[in-house]
């Protein structure tokens, strides 16, 4: 079937100017050579205002819109008004457009800077949402771009193609690959916390999903944070300084060695013990139901 990719680029003056142009032409380099290529539709609109958003989504029709520009966390996405100057449109805003093009809409990118917490509003209406939990540098942002599409013009999945564009950004030499986040629309018997998991997923080892997730709600939690390391290892019975990943730079590094350690060892008790740390920040939503399933696995108390 084919699919329409609506990009909508902002790069408002007085702002960091960023490499769109770069990042467009390589999105569109690489769905010119895909396999699938005759399933793709490119349309792009460049200096965005709010007024073209809606202009465009009701002229075009996209299934899958990607913004590229600047974010700044919970003031907004940056757009332009009308005199070339940037203009904040929040995640509520843009979370009540997508809701009127949620029969349409399959997917959208915002590959700017912080800017998760639009993705989570928009989440709501729409099947699938990347954005991304921080900054976010050019190189790693246009490498995430193009390996995500790469990946769906060959006929992979929207989640085979997010997982592909973090591993373009990490095969690029870019620790940023935890950087983007997917974010999947919750049915309703998601949000009510009304799952029936099948017995051969119950009391199963971690898989790589699993695992990627405990990391990424570690990090989100700030428990990754360099002067929260110790307490966090002494609350789940390990002792800090026997880890010498307790001393990594960043906050990814040590979460992800932390994790993959303890389950190289199979320490359930303490996995658990995580889950427990973390049911303390995130006590509702897609994460609940996440630390829920793997819980159950590893058959915490």
């Amino acid at each position: 079937m084919e699919q329409t990719i609506l990009i909508l680029a902002a790069n408002p003056q007085g702002i960091t100017p960023l490499r769109l142009d770069e990042e467009v032409r390589e999105i569109d380099a690489g769905l010119q050579r895909a396999k699938h290529r005759d399933q793709f539709i490119l349309k792009q609109k460049w200096a965005v205002r709010p007024r073209d958003i809606q202009l465009a989504m009701l002229n075009i029709n996209p299934q899958i819109v990607h913004f590229s520009g600047h974010g700044t966390g919970d003031e907004g996405l940056v757009f332009e008004d009308e005199t070339g100057q940037a203009k904040l449109v929040d995640g509520e805003a843009l979370a009540g457009l997508f809701e009127l093009f949620a029969d349409q809409v399959e997917c959208v990118v915002l590959n700017g800077c912080y800017s998760q917490v639009q993705a989570e509003a928009i989440a709501q209406y729409v099947k699938y949402v990347i954005g991304m939990k921080k900054a976010i540098g050019d190189r790693a942002a246009i490498e995430f771009a193009v390996g995500f599409y790469d990946a769906l013009g060959s006929g992979r999945s929207v989640e085979f193609a997010y997982k592909f564009g973090c591993a373009a950004i990490r095969l690029a030499g870019i620790p940023e690959q935890l950087t983007p986040i997917l974010n999947k629309k919750l049915n309703i018997n998601e949000k009510l916390i009304n799952i029936n998991w099948t017995a051969s997923e119950v009391f199963q080892e971690l898989n790589d999903s699993d695992r990627e997730i405990l990391t990424e709600l570690l990090i989100r939690s700030g428990r990754a944070e360099d002067s929260a390391r110790k307490a966090l290892c002494i609350k789940i019975g390990i002792e800090p300084n026997k880890l010498g990943f307790l001393r990594q730079s960043t906050d990814a590094d040590f979460a992800l060695e932390l994790i993959s350690y303890l389950h190289s060892i199979d320490n359930k008790q303490a996995l658990c013990k995580i889950c427990k740390e973390l049911e303390i920040v995130f006590k509702k939503g897609k994460y609940v139901v996440d630390l829920d399933k793997i819980k159950l696995k590893l058959n915490c108390n």
